[in-house]
């Protein structure tokens, strides 16, 4: 296989990053719009957390990778093409996270919205990995050289962990995980709480991806952590707090005869 990995439709050659990417947030939308709980949200509500979550994404996927390293972001703080360029899936989940709360307070909405995104979320991720794995080298995603049988030669001759398939592989598990939870909480009439869905998808995200860092060549400036795993354990401890409090409260079951 030769990195990148182009679609080729005969009359145009397409980037597997942009077509992947393309996808990612058309199908993720998509199932959304499809799943979301209706009742939970008004439309114009759903609008404007909507807008929160993409503008704070934005904001925390620029601001995390920034400080990938921080010394040469210092020193290129004036070069925008540096500045523009890369991004982070952690630092848009937090900031996401950020916005909608933020969004949420200032419109008076008081009710657990993220279960409706965990699905999608999960399905857009899945699908951006595959585009992230067929770029190659060029996406800066791989892992560390290794002698596995996983290992894959992205067109320098060195075999890396795939850490794009990997993720893939978690991402697939953890959805499966999701929506059996959910299909078996129907099943015996529990109501599960508001946000646990999310808190299980956030949680399980980022203990991944805590551990899974430790195998990528970035800087790991901080006291041997990178800054993806210093935003995972800030993630980690918000969700193990709020998963406690979600579960000290009394499961409420539903349907006749409960």
């Amino acid at each position: 296989m030769t990195f990148p990995v182009f679609i080729n439709l005969g009359f145009i050659r397409l980037h597997p990053h942009l077509v992947f990417e393309a996808l990612a947030y058309f199908i993720g939308f998509r199932l959304y719009l499809y799943t979301r709980s209706k009742e939970k949200l008004q439309p114009s509500q759903a609008l404007w957390i909507l807008v929160g979550a993409t503008l704070g994404a934005a904001a925390g996927s620029k601001m995390l990778y920034w400080l990938e390293d921080p010394a040469l972001t210092l020193e290129r703080w004036n070069d925008m093409s540096y500045l523009m360029e890369g991004k982070t899936i952690v630092g848009g989940l937090l900031g996401g996270l950020i916005g909608v709360e933020w969004t949420k307070r200032r419109i008076g909405h008081t009710r657990s919205t993220g279960d409706d995104m965990a699905l999608p979320l999960l399905a857009g991720m899945t699908i951006g990995r595959i585009g992230c794995f067929l770029t190659g080298l060029d996406d800066h995603t791989y892992g560390t050289p290794t002698g596995w049988v996983t290992g894959v030669d992205f067109g320098d001759g060195v075999l890396r962990h795939p850490t794009q398939l990997y993720e893939i592989a978690f991402l697939l598990l953890l959805g499966i995980a999701i929506v059996l939870l959910k299909i078996r909480s129907r099943q015996r009439s529990i109501h599960l709480p508001d946000g646990i869905l999310f808190i299980i998808f956030m949680g399980g995200y980022l203990l991944f991806r805590l551990l899974i860092d430790f195998i990528k060549p970035t800087p790991h400036p901080y006291a041997g952590l990178n800054n993806i795993q210093l935003a995972c354990l800030a993630g980690l401890v918000y969700y193990s707090l709020l998963l406690r409090r979600k579960l000290a409260a009394k499961p409420t079951l539903i349907g006749k005869g409960t």
